[in-house]
């Protein structure tokens, strides 16, 4: 081993005495590599959960029986149908073979659809924050969409759209081959101004006969949404419900739009809790909608009430008291955090435009920066700032 990698790696065994390992001089803090918990073992032991007390409950309706065999041979079939098409096989060679979008769409939804719904559905924490601990899969397809100037909005699972967009109440279309009873619920987890733990509700039609919800009963108006500057995106979340019988949801009833958004606050664990013998989750679709200018108008002449602006409060950065001898810092960079920003920023300012003059031109840039002299008494911290300002580097061309 050479004298410099064992300098590198010198450790002292002794009898009955762990080893103490050195690197450049200085001990290792804490335990060594290979003996410490990674970062992945201190997290799984952090985050450790009591498998017989925390587990998920499915709340949903039990999946469709469907004939695996019968399934796969209308499947197999299609495939050599398509194989025997020439047509098909001219189209894809030359790449103009076009695929139907709403069949294909359908077809998802009634195989793998609602396992993957509940996969964006979880990562989204829209199960943990609406229903705790519970999940159902959407077996029953729900298709939204927003009309607005002629111009279709469909809902997804968490795509984007503009409260501008989803203004008017939405056009929504699911299947019911049982003529069941189902309710419609639309909610937003993020937007309650005062309770974190509540939610409003912007959308509630209940007994709504087979699949025309027109025919269903209003408890809550439509409202649009509605989310405050500064508090991001906010999820607006359908969730459609399998009634067993026809309900009396009079508690829940508002009058009117309901422009009282403590009326309209509103809980889904809650709401489940209380009929959960009577309902059942049978989908959902939800989206996402961020704060746009034309909502101070809608605060102030519909909700008649002053604009929320919510901003984050950032504290102040810890400096250290100031040392007599800064070992190893820039003297200028060292100085400058104990100065008002505001005051370097002046300077920088002023320093940029000495050289701009109204009536004339701006000097020629050096052709070679780097090569232009520079005196060896200047100061070395002066002298890197010397370079910087030739080369335009730094903070100087922040300031505008």
């Amino acid at each position: 081993m050479s004298r410099a990698l064992f300098k590198l790696c010198n450790y002292t065994l002794c009898d009955n005495i762990s080893p103490i390992f050195v690197r450049y001089g200085h001990h290792l803090r804490g335990k060594p590599p290979g003996i410490a918990k990674s970062l992945q073992e201190k997290l799984t032991e952090l985050n450790y959960k009591d498998p017989q007390i925390h587990f998920k409950v499915d709340i949903g309706l039990p999946p469709p029986q469907i004939s695996k065999t019968k399934f796969f041979e209308e499947r197999m079939q299609t495939i050599r149908k398509n194989r025997k098409n020439p047509d098909m096989e001219k189209l894809s060679r030359t790449q103009q073979l076009q695929i139907n979008m709403e069949e294909t769409y359908a077809d998802w939804l009634n195989t793998v659809g609602p396992y993957h719904i509940r996969q964006i559905a979880e990562h989204y924490g829209i199960f943990e924050h609406l229903f705790g601990d519970a999940y159902f899969h959407a077996f029953v397809p729900l298709k939204i969409a927003y009309e607005n100037n002629d111009t279709l909005y469909p809902v997804y699972y968490g795509n984007t759209l503009k409260p501008d967009e989803a203004a008017s109440k939405p056009v929504v279309e699911f299947e019911n081959n049982d003529n069941s009873l189902y309710t419609l619920i639309l909610t937003n987890p993020d937007g309650h101004l005062t309770d974190n733990e509540k939610e409003y509700i912007h959308w509630f039609v209940a007994n709504i006969p087979g699949n025309t919800l027109d025919n269903g009963e209003t408890i809550v108006e439509y409202l649009q949404p509605f989310p405050p500057k500064g508090t991001g995106y906010h999820r607006f979340v359908f969730v459609l419900y399998k009634q067993n019988k026809k309900l009396d949801f009079s508690q829940y009833k508002k009058q009117g739009k309901c422009l009282n958004l403590v009326d309209r606050t509103f809980s889904t664990l809650d709401f489940y809790r209380q009929l959960q013998d009577d309902i059942t989750p049978a989908s959902l679709s939800f989206f996402q909608a961020d704060w746009t200018p034309s909502l101070k108008q809608f605060f102030h002449n519909e909700l008649n009430m002053k604009e929320p602006i919510y901003e984050y409060d950032f504290p102040p950065p810890y400096i250290r008291k100031q040392e007599w001898f800064p070992k190893r810092r820039p003297f200028n960079l060292y100085m400058d955090k104990y100065r008002d920003p505001k005051q370097i920023n002046k300077e920088f300012l002023l320093k940029k435009l000495k050289d701009i003059h109204p009536f004339k031109p701006p000097p020629k840039p050096l052709p070679y920066p780097n090569a232009q002299f520079i005196d060896s008494k200047v100061p070395s911290w002066l002298k890197t700032e010397i370079i910087k300002e030739r080369m335009k580097w730094g903070r100087i061309n922040e300031i505008e």
